[in-house]
């Protein structure tokens, strides 16, 4: 075999010195896990996640998972420990330059306390990076992303949701957007809001991928709002990207008496604000096990998974997620998890489940 010279040698001596940090970090599996992030990691994280064009990257100011940094400091991956299985959310958060060696970094770490490494809902983009640390590739869903220069209210194809709007808006509904700096002053109001729509929906808070209540975490973002009679009706924590390339929204909570199609009213009324600021995107999240073909040639778990889109409906309205994010015309574009492969699966999948449902209690209830 023949390789190219200095840099062909140089990329040798790279996955032979990382192969032997791997199989010496194997033995130390007994050592203290690394410790939860405090608030001096958050803060560097949120200077890095204001410089972001991703809007998920807002997820790490959760302050429910660990940071790795970048030597350079400048860039970190999220990620949460759950039995064997050390789950990063997502790509790396920074300058892409950094992103080989931090994820060879959370690699390493992670075999070196004999722990699973997995990246959940990664893009397409940089799936290379992820097949060099030998990790197994399997489609989550898609994400839908709605380009807001070509968003309006015009035409027969808008006329569902210009129907909603001037519906809400004769009801007495305006929108709101609470900058970051007025959110505390509301805090009160919001909390009992989303308390009431944990006890309408019974069901419990979740983490890890999705946003819950925080105070200090509500506090750091702009928050939209739909006012009625002068009383909050429904409201979402904003995120917003660099650059204004993306906007998006995570925690969604409503009162139990809101005015009928108040979340999209919200949507509707968000997407125009965010056109008239000048975002690019909006990012509407993931429809799960979309985009999966159920062909006789496709992998098991394209198969799997097209058929728990279709016929899950009793378990979860995967369909009707997708549909309702249909509506809005947004573009669409795969997620991936990677992983070890093989008999690993089941227990990552619980692992995931776990942190998502912010524990066992919460994989066996809402």
């Amino acid at each position: 075999m023949i390789f190219a010279g200095h840099r062909g040698c140089r990329c040798l001596r790279i996955v032979f010195r990382r192969r032997a940090t791997l199989a010496a970090g194997t033995a130390s599996a007994g050592r203290i896990r690394p410790a939860e992030s405090g608030r001096q990691e958050l803060e560097q994280a949120s200077t890095i996640v204001r410089n972001s064009v991703e809007v998920s990257a807002n997820l790490a100011l959760l302050g429910d998972k660990r940071l790795l940094f970048s030597p350079e400091g400048d860039a970190f991956i999220m990620y949460a420990v759950e039995g064997r299985s050390w789950i990063a959310m997502g790509d790396p958060v920074g300058p892409d330059l950094r992103w080989p060696e931090l994820i060879w970094k959370f690699r390493e770490l992670s075999d070196h306390y004999g722990g699973r490494t997995v990246f959940y809902e990664v893009g397409h983009d940089h799936l290379h990076l992820d097949l060099d640390l030998g990790l197994s590739l399997l489609k989550l869903g898609e994400e839908a992303r709605v380009p807001l220069t070509a968003f309006a209210l015009e035409g027969s194809a808008r006329k569902g949701l210009r129907h909603t709007h001037r519906k809400l808006e004769k009801q007495g509904c305006r929108f709101e957007v609470m900058p970051p700096e007025s959110v505390a002053t509301h805090l009160d109001e919001l909390k009992n809001i989303s308390d009431a729509w944990l006890e309408a929906k019974s069901t419990r808070e979740k983490g890890f991928s999705l946003g819950f209540f925080q105070p200090d975490y509500i506090r750091r973002c702009p928050v939209a709002s739909v006012i009625r009679n002068e009383r909050i009706e429904a409201f979402a924590n904003l995120w917003t990207g660099a650059q204004r390339e993306e906007l998006s929204l995570d925690l969604m909570r409503y009162l139990p008496d809101a005015a009928d199609g108040v979340m999209e009213y919200l949507f509707i009324c968000l997407m125009l604000w965010g056109k008239q600021q000048g975002y690019r995107w909006f990012d509407l999240g993931m429809a799960p096990f979309s985009g999966l073909e159920n062909r006789a040639l496709a992998p098991l778990w394209n198969r799997l998974g097209a058929f728990v889109f279709r016929y899950g409906e009793h378990f979860y309205n995967f369909q009707g997620l997708r549909q309702s994010k249909e509506k809005f015309d947004p573009e669409w574009r795969p997620k991936y998890l990677a992983s070890p492969g093989g008999l690993a699966l089941p227990q990552i999948f619980a692992n995931l489940a776990t942190l998502i449902s912010g524990g066992m209690k919460g994989v066996v209830a809402k």
